[in-house]
């Protein structure tokens, strides 16, 4: 079976009438226990298990392409993973001040796909970073299921210190959609001190539920779920704020995963936003604008832009101001 995540081709342009966004589910799950659960040893992939070829041929689906015309707002960064490959990565800047979100998007899309979807995120506020993967778009190198984390891992670092340098001032939150899901919760485990929370859009909890909705027969290619990319047991230790989306009529990650990744969730601020009507490639297309809004009101929440203690005393300070 071809299973390719992508957003974009379905999309064409992203401002569509908007259907009801959310009243679906939300949940939210308390959680008492203190500090970090105690980290295994789960931040290295089984030694190259999941790169047989059976494998790759189902889990990517690189497309190259040039570099497009930059939208308004937006500027390239390529990333030096090692000496043979670069990542290309696209940045939609709103305010150097603001939210950042550092992006990992599906195993059918490339960074351009997000030219109409990026702007999106600087109409409500919002710094959007998008990066690729190796062999897509115009990054050099190929594709692997242990290189995907190792990359992820040397992105943000590497994109934390660039923003930094280049006077990006505020909080990251780390987003990932359907594949790129296992990236940022990767990256949310092993940097949850640094981030202030994490996004995740149509993920997985569970590798092999998905590797035999590809098609592939775990058993025989000799994987078990403690050799895959370990989503339940890493989004445990990710104690920042976490906003988890999915489409009700998910039928490549039924929304049971995303219920699993909910309830494994460590942090005691999280919530699952199910939209009624959405699929796997169509969460933007029936929230519409809400979609997004409802990225900055999470964002908002986390970073407590939207305490009406901060709002009283900001109106009360511009009060004083005047007189």
């Amino acid at each position: 079976m071809t299973i390719i995540w992508n957003y974009a081709k379905l999309l064409g342009k992203v401002i569509l009438p908007a259907l009801l966004l959310l009243p679906g589910r939300q949940l939210f799950f308390p959680s008492f226990s203190s500090g970090n659960p105690a980290p295994k040893n789960r931040n290295t992939m089984e030694s190259n298990i999941l790169d047989q070829p059976e494998i790759l041929q189902v889990l990517f689906y690189p497309r190259k392409s040039d570099r497009t015309i930059l939208p308004e707002g937006a500027r390239d960064i390529d990333i030096a993973i090692t000496d043979n490959a670069s990542i290309g990565c696209r940045l939609f800047t709103h305010d150097k001040n603001g939210p950042i979100i550092l992006f990992f998007h599906g195993n059918g899309e490339i960074v351009s796909d997000y030219d109409t979807i990026g702007p999106e995120y600087r109409q409500v506020g919002l710094n959007f970073l998008v990066t690729d993967y190796r062999g897509y778009g115009w990054s050099t190198g190929t594709p692997t299921a242990t290189g995907l984390l190792e990359d992820a891992r040397s992105l943000y670092q590497q994109l934390r210190r660039y923003m930094r340098n280049q006077g990006y001032t505020g909080p990251i939150f780390v987003m990932g959609r359907s594949l790129g899901s296992a990236c940022a919760i990767d990256v949310a485990a092993l940097h949850n001190d640094e981030i202030s929370g994490l996004v995740i859009d149509s993920g997985f909890a569970e590798t092999l539920p998905l590797a035999r909705l590809m098609g592939l027969d775990p058993d025989k290619l000799g994987i078990t779920e403690e050799m895959g990319f370990g989503n339940k047991e890493k989004i445990s230790r990710v104690t920042k704020p976490t906003l988890i989306l999915h489409g009700a009529e998910d039928q490549l990650i039924p929304l049971a995963q995303a219920e699993k990744l909910m309830a494994a969730c460590g942090a005691r601020a999280k919530e699952l936003q199910v939209i009624p009507g959405a699929d796997h490639n169509s969460l933007i297309l029936v929230g519409g604008p809400l979609y997004f809004q409802a990225i900055r009101r999470f964002i908002d929440k986390a970073t407590g832009a939207d305490d009406w203690r901060k709002r009283r005393r900001a109106k009360q300070n511009l009060s004083h101001q005047g007189r």
